[in-house]
């Protein structure tokens, strides 16, 4: 393999071999970004959910017990 690619020129090497690969699996890439980012955002906001929930949950519970001390 690097026996072919010495002899050929630098662009050919550097621009046109990605270009050609982008070309092919630019798809298949784009999809595994699309995925991993989505995956990414569900799981932020599973996070958010819960730490919203859980301070809701302390709030009133909070509020509650307090109350009950009068």
């Amino acid at each position: 393999m690097r026996e072919i690619f010495a002899g050929l020129p630098w662009w050919v090497k550097w621009v046109a071999v990605p270009v050609i690969a982008l070309v092919v699996f630019g798809s298949l890439i784009v999809s595994i970004l699309g995925f991993v980012i989505g995956l990414l955002f569900k799981l932020l906001l599973f996070v958010a959910l819960v730490g919203g929930l859980v301070y809701v949950v302390r709030k009133f519970t909070a509020a509650s017990s307090s109350k009950s001390d009068w």
